[in-house]
């Protein structure tokens, strides 16, 4: 449980179908804990995260977003964010995966009419899929090529999240005749997929990322799930949301991040541990400058927390209002969100900074893992960089300009 906790929000009327938020957060924190027990060392062993996809499975977290009438969970977006916060606390990268799966595995509903949608949520509920991949442009796209029955899927991608450990990826490819960008379903097993664990990051090692390569891997009809065009001409508000519904994973994200971080930073300095060498402040409860630094990093998570809330519920009327959402209503939605993002960013990036001077020279030991939590924020950070939403907010305030529509992963 981190210091500024996430806002327990209103129930949905699909979360009613399901379990319901309460049950969510409850299995939400014991995985936290479970995954807890061994953060550090499965951080330094860098393994693939099978078992840890396992906990999530066997949590019955990987089909928390699907309706429960098709087999899942029966949750809505507000207790996702939650989730994926509550596993970021004590495991980001697994936070991360989590966040990714969540997207990909909700992609068939953004891009694809409601009834391939719905079989698609179906299998994905009644197999157990871990989704992975990413559909933000690249610099080489993948090539998708139009045959008689179907399609043929080729090129070289890598992507940060999932890959290693997914039963299915969602990629972007263009089509080779038109160039549009398209949203794709791919089995990893198919003959002529291949995928390297070459991501060799320093942060969020368990977060599954790597190469992908596809050789002529064929593609149904079926699979091609839509368009990923940002042409307002087409694009409705709708079709839209997904960029802020993704970005919004990120500072859940973050800001679980830095409350797990406190949270654990708080417990060392509660025990009264000793610090290694005497010209570090003695760390303790009543150290002045250790009350003044907790005091302003619990200021600084809980004010990127109440900002990230009411991104939450912008994000979940949007998605409420449906095809009647108008384009200022998106533009909005995304404003805020940019602004989640922008605060939970400093919220992670300073907390897990500074949660090392707080507990002096024993952070650097490899076996208490404090490190962890920095690495890891200050790797997500640089997949999302602030400076972006910045200019987009700052642009939308002085003149009225809409955020562009781009894809988180």
């Amino acid at each position: 449980m981190g210091v500024a906790t996430a806002p327990s929000g209103p129930t949905s009327e699909s979360d009613r179908t399901g379990h319901g938020r309460a049950h969510w957060l409850q299995v939400a924190r014991e995985t936290a804990d479970d995954l807890a027990t061994d953060a550090a060392a499965r951080d330094q062993a860098g393994k693939a995260p099978f078992d840890e996809v396992s906990r999530l499975r066997e949590a019955g977290l990987l089909t928390l977003l699907v309706p429960a009438e098709l087999g899942g969970g029966g949750a809505h977006w507000p207790t996702a964010y939650a989730v994926v916060r509550e596993i970021a606390a004590d495991d980001g990268a697994i936070g991360q995966l989590l966040g990714c799966h969540y997207f990909l595995s909700w992609s068939a509903r953004f891009f694809t009419e409601p009834a391939r949608a719905a079989r698609v949520a179906h299998q994905s509920a009644a197999e157990d899929w871990c989704w992975g991949g990413g559909l933000a442009p690249q610099e080489l796209p993948l090539t998708l090529t139009k045959k008689a029955r179907g399609y043929v899927l080729d090129g070289r991608q890598s992507y940060a999240t999932g890959v290693l450990v997914a039963d299915r990826l969602v990629v972007r490819a263009e089509r080779a005749d038109t160039g549009e960008p398209l949203a794709v379903v791919v089995d990893p097993a198919h003959h002529g997929v291949r995928i390297d664990g070459d991501v060799d990051t320093f942060g969020q090692r368990l977060a599954a990322g790597g190469s992908v390569e596809f050789d002529a891997v064929p593609v149904a009809a079926d699979d091609v799930l839509g368009s990923l065009s940002a042409d307002e001409d087409v694009l409705s508000p709708l079709a839209a949301l997904p960029s802020p519904v993704g970005r919004l994973l990120s500072a859940q994200l973050l800001l679980g991040m830095a409350e797990g971080v406190l949270a654990e930073a708080r417990e060392y300095s509660r025990a009264g541990h000793a610090p290694w060498h005497p010209a570090w402040p003695a760390g303790s409860p009543q150290d002045p400058q250790v009350l003044t630094a907790y005091g302003e990093l619990t200021v600084l998570t809980r004010s990127a927390s109440a900002l990230t809330e009411q991104a939450v519920q912008a994000v979940h009327g949007g998605l409420a209002r449906g095809e009647d959402l108008t384009y200022d209503e998106y533009a909005d939605i995304s404003v805020l969100v940019a602004m989640s993002g922008a605060a939970a960013s400093k919220a992670a990036q300073e907390s897990t900074a500074r949660a090392l001077d707080i507990i002096g020279p024993r952070s650097a030991s490899s076996r208490l893992g404090f490190d962890r939590f920095w690495r890891n924020a200050r790797t997500h950070t640089l997949n999302e960089p602030v400076a972006h939403r910045l200019r987009d907010i700052g642009d939308y305030f002085l003149n009225g300009a809409h955020p562009p529509f781009a894809l988180p992963v």
